[in-house]
């Protein structure tokens, strides 16, 4: 079944890569005219797409085939709902930084500053198409209806699992500003977005907001598109957010490379990072980071605290759905990396003990 439907989702990406992006509007749309020339001009766009910092041969494509034709095992998907709490989003406190996480890289910051809202994705789905790429049972309580009001919302890159048409199109009344990387607003004034609202950075590009939240885009070692034939039309990118006297990182989609130690230095020492911890596979092993890595990278970036993302909602690679965070929580401790694994819709404070009940073990 998860073969069947990921091989439609395949077939759907070309198609509309071969349709000029034009079938759903939910695929959306890469820059052109002005917003293309732009980036034209960038030193990280080189040949009609955007590089790493350290490029490395992309297999990505010829191996996406063998993640559809690999055994999956039927521990990909849990045997009964997540656990979760139920939070009311508008009556946070916030004295120090409250961080509330939905599943996968979706989450909720509060601030003295201002509400940040990160990758938001509350469809239930991950793709163009409903029902394909569902949504682990328990974590579909937070839909964008539950949001405060938004005074920034920031997203790391154009992948359908961090970029949502249908979760944007409900938040969009409630958003006062989107940060995003170089291009990647050529999708949001295609779905409605007012452009004075949205900001573009990138690579070690800072803004400022009014309540003097400061965001800054980072390098990540990653990709994007929304069709097959659309890679790195718009930029990836990981953020350093700093409100008040606290920095956290957070490192959206990317494998491992010396860019976290870069960022450390420059930018460090943090907080708190927000790391992925999941969806990693041989078929794409340097775009995402592998087993412990998340631990390895936070000592990089000086990170006095590590929280797992990109986990817990959805199936998009083959090993059981709590693999990681089992490898991760001896790999931190190994890396003496406090470790924060909150349940969903369950805020935590900088500052207070990390979350550490053990709510993920079963299969």
């Amino acid at each position: 079944m998860i073969r069947s439907r990921l091989g439609i989702l395949f077939f759907l990406m070309v198609l509309m890569g071969l349709a000029g992006c034009r079938l759903f509007k939910s695929v959306g749309r890469n820059p052109d005219g002005d917003a293309l020339a732009k980036l034209q001009a960038l030193p990280n766009y080189k040949n009609g797409s955007f590089e790493n910092l350290a490029e490395q041969a992309d297999t990505t494509r010829k191996r996406s085939f063998l993640f559809l034709r690999t055994h999956k095992p039927k521990t990909v998907r849990p045997s009964k709902p997540l656990p979760w709490v139920k939070t009311d989003l508008n009556k946070l406190a916030s004295p120090a930084p409250t961080v509330v996480w939905f599943g996968h890289s979706s989450l909720l910051i509060k601030t003295m500053q201002g509400n940040i809202l990160i990758d938001p994705i509350f469809s239930n789905h991950a793709g163009p198409v409903p029902g394909l790429i569902r949504a682990f049972p328990g974590t579909g309580h937070y839909q964008a209806e539950d949001m405060p009001p938004i005074d920034v919302l920031l997203i790391s890159h154009d992948h359908y699992d961090h970029l949502d048409y249908r979760t944007l199109k409900r938040l969009k009344n409630k958003i006062k500003l989107a940060v995003v990387p170089m291009g990647v607003g050529s999708n949001l004034i295609y779905w409605g977005f007012d452009p004075k609202k949205i900001i573009e950075l990138n690579w070690d590009e800072c803004t400022t907001l009014p309540s003097g939240l400061q965001i800054t885009a980072t390098p990540a070692q990653h990709k994007s598109n929304r069709t097959y034939s659309s890679e790195n039309k718009t930029l990836w990118a990981s953020y350093v957010i700093q409100t008040d006297a606290y920095k956290l990182f957070y490192g959206g989609d990317g494998g491992y490379g010396p860019q976290f130690k870069k960022i450390g230095d420059t930018y460090g020492p943090f907080d708190i990072a927000f790391l992925e911890a999941g969806q990693y596979s041989p078929n794409w092993p340097w775009t995402h980071l592998w087993l412990g890595k998340a631990a390895e990278a936070a000592v990089d970036l000086k990170a006095g605290m590590l929280q797992p993302i990109h986990w817990g909602k959805f199936v998009e690679a083959a090993h059981p759905w709590n693999e990681a965070i089992e490898k991760l929580v001896p790999a931190a401790q190994k890396a003496n990396i406090l470790l924060n694994v909150p349940k969903i819709g369950e805020p935590y404070m900088l500052g207070d003990p990390p979350k550490t009940d053990v709510w993920w073990d079963f299969k």
